[in-house]
């Protein structure tokens, strides 16, 4: 598992007889001596059966690429994705490994990340003949594999029994379930549009004197789609704070709930803020940028 101090990635190694600071440099394809400061120790110190080490993750040991010499094996390292993380925040806290290449690595689409999967993002680089983590078999297996295509429909069923939270929600029994909404309208992609009246979140808004407008855009998520919740990704704005966001092309509006920051790559340059699809699509904004009023 990849765990990060600062700016340096490592991986956690728990001490078993026999072990020195030289057979750790073997096994993980580094220097004694440079492992060593990490731990805030020197290589003339020894080692205790229990302790736990810290390994850096270099260039020297660490691939983001598939990329390796002849002599070498990669063995995978994983990430534990967290509440309210998505693909581009998953990416962003892994030295902005392309979102392709984790779905790649995974075997998933990345609208079907949820918290708690253990996600492949990037590989040890270790030697064949030196490494006793060269002798496993680290066959890929999709741990996070669904039954659904990652293509299927994204139109709600017509009824429901329960509202069931997803995402930073836990799911929580409802005695007296509303009545699921039906379809209404139809977008300008000619796929179906939907209507929760505005959004689960409605209800929470609490209102307030700050408004912004300027550019927003989409993130995929299975959340919404059957019962409204709505989801954004906004700079300076608490995470929990219910939005209230109008496509000023349509004079739709939502409220949606902020899950987190915008993630600091090229695709969010210029945008205020992003959500989830489902609420788009109640927008009538389809999948494309547009211009929103965002007040909170």
């Amino acid at each position: 598992m990849v765990q990060k101090s600062g700016n340096s990635f490592f991986v956690q190694h728990k001490v078993e007889p026999k072990e020195t600071w030289y057979s750790l440099g073997r096994l993980y394809n580094l220097s004694p001596r440079d492992i060593a400061p990490l731990n805030n120790t020197d290589i003339t110190k020894g080692l205790s059966i229990g302790q736990l080490v810290k390994v850096p993750l270099v260039a020297s040991n660490f691939s983001q690429n598939d990329r390796k010499s002849a002599d070498e094996v990669l063995v995978p390292v994983y990430y534990q994705v967290k509440e309210g993380e998505w693909m581009f925040r998953i990416s962003t806290n892994n030295n902005k490994v392309p979102i392709e290449q984790l779905e790649k690595w995974n075997k998933i689409d990345r609208n079907q990340v949820k918290a708690g999967m253990k996600l492949i993002v990037g590989h040890l680089k270790v030697k064949r003949d030196q490494s006793a983590l060269a002798t496993t078999d680290y066959t890929p297996r999709n741990e996070n594999a669904v039954t659904t295509s990652p293509k299927a429909p994204v139109t709600p069923p017509r009824e429901t029994k329960e509202i069931v939270s997803v995402d930073t929600d836990k799911k929580q029994p409802v005695s007296n379930p509303e009545p699921a909404p039906v379809l209404k309208r139809e977008d300008n992609s000619g796929g179906a549009a939907i209507d929760f009246n505005r959004g689960y979140f409605r209800r929470q808004y609490e209102g307030g004197s700050k408004s912004t407008q300027g550019a927003a855009n989409i993130f995929r998520s299975t959340s919404g789609w059957k019962d409204g919740k709505y989801y954004a990704l906004m700079d300076n704005v608490a995470v929990g704070t219910i939005v209230l966001v109008t496509n000023r092309s349509t004079n739709r509006s939502v409220y949606a709930k902020v899950l987190g920051n915008l993630s600091d790559i090229k695709e969010n340059a210029g945008l205020i803020i992003r959500i989830s699809n489902a609420a788009a699509a109640e927008l009538g904004s389809g999948e494309s940028r547009f211009t929103a009023e965002v007040k909170y």
